[in-house]
């Protein structure tokens, strides 16, 4: 029976670096227990926010074995993502043989191609290994857009892909691939400030960003949403959404990382071209950040 691990509070965890730009492992490690001590369900590392475009291969490999010794029974579940359809395989199978108990799969970096070609580039993951899949659809981000006629007919042609993470802003996206796929895929929400409108429509996950500073208010809200609907949630979403909006834009990852700085859950190093922000940018972030924090409801895992 292929397993569903995608559901739940999955944190889009960071990629920590030490002073000379190499990854910090032991933090890493200590990053995702506390994710998890908080009440996330797994992990989802080398993604976007994971920087996972400017790792080597070897570093992807690395982050793995860190996180699938520090997740202990929680899953770890890496973003599959390469220039070449060749070495998103490599990286699929890299990631099962480490330990990893299933996998995000992202178009090809920089390549937008047609349809045809974007089918064949997934299905080559999907079909790479026996682990379940998260089909990824963001395409703002990626410029590919997967269409709920498209996701549905993905599905039916591979039995281990079980999940769908949208993130495309329309949340009447939930609801046309459901109407679809029905029970088949789980469906997930990918953008933080969409988060309670996501899983009202029908999301059984959310794959999520500042969770990386705010953790057990990550999951209170999810929590909250799911359980208990959108009146219960709206009063932790109102004090949330200005820093779930950080997560919304192109520099997002700084961003992000600044907040951890701010909590004091790592720092805001970042691999280049990226560099943290600085000027109005980061004057307004630190506002919001330091905002938040000082009206900080009172909840627990």
């Amino acid at each position: 029976m292929i397993q569903r691990p995608f559901r739940g509070v999955l944190p889009a965890i960071t990629t920590p670096f030490l002073a000379d730009g190499t990854i910090d492992h032991a933090f890493l490690a200590k990053h995702a227990e506390w994710q998890l001590s908080a009440g996330c369900n797994g992990l989802i590392p080398l993604g976007s926010l994971g920087e996972g475009a400017t790792l080597s291969f070897s570093e992807k490999v690395s982050v793995l074995k860190t996180l699938v010794s520090a997740a202990g029974s929680k899953p770890v579940l890496p973003g599959i993502a390469a220039l070449s359809t060749r070495d998103a395989v490599a990286l699929a199978q890299a990631a099962e043989q480490a330990g990893c108990r299933g996998l995000m799969v992202l178009p090809a970096y920089v390549h937008v191609g047609d349809m045809r070609e974007a089918r064949a580039h997934v299905e080559a993951v999907i079909r790479a290994t026996h682990l379940p899949c998260m089909l990824y659809n963001n395409p703002p981000a990626y410029r590919t857009d997967f269409t709920p006629p498209f996701i549905a007919e993905l599905a039916a042609a591979n039995p281990n892909l079980v999940a769908v993470k949208e993130s495309s802003g329309d949340a009447r996206r939930v609801t046309a691939i459901k109407a679809l796929v029905l029970a088949r895929l789980d469906l997930l929400v990918g953008m933080d400030d969409m988060a309670v409108e996501g899983i009202a429509m029908g999301a059984v996950g959310w794959v999520a960003g500042l969770v990386n500073a705010f953790p057990v208010e990550t999951v209170a809200l999810f929590c909250a949403a799911r359980d208990h609907g959108v009146a219960k949630a709206m009063p932790l979403y109102h004090w949330f959404l200005p820093l779930l909006r950080l997560d919304t834009v192109p520099e997002f990852v700084q961003l992000i990382k600044l907040a951890q700085q701010e909590v004091l859950q790592g720092n805001e190093r970042v691999r280049g071209p990226r560099l943290p922000v600085e000027g109005a940018l980061r004057e307004s972030a630190l506002r919001v950040i330091r905002t938040a924090l000082s009206s900080r409801p009172q909840v627990g895992a």
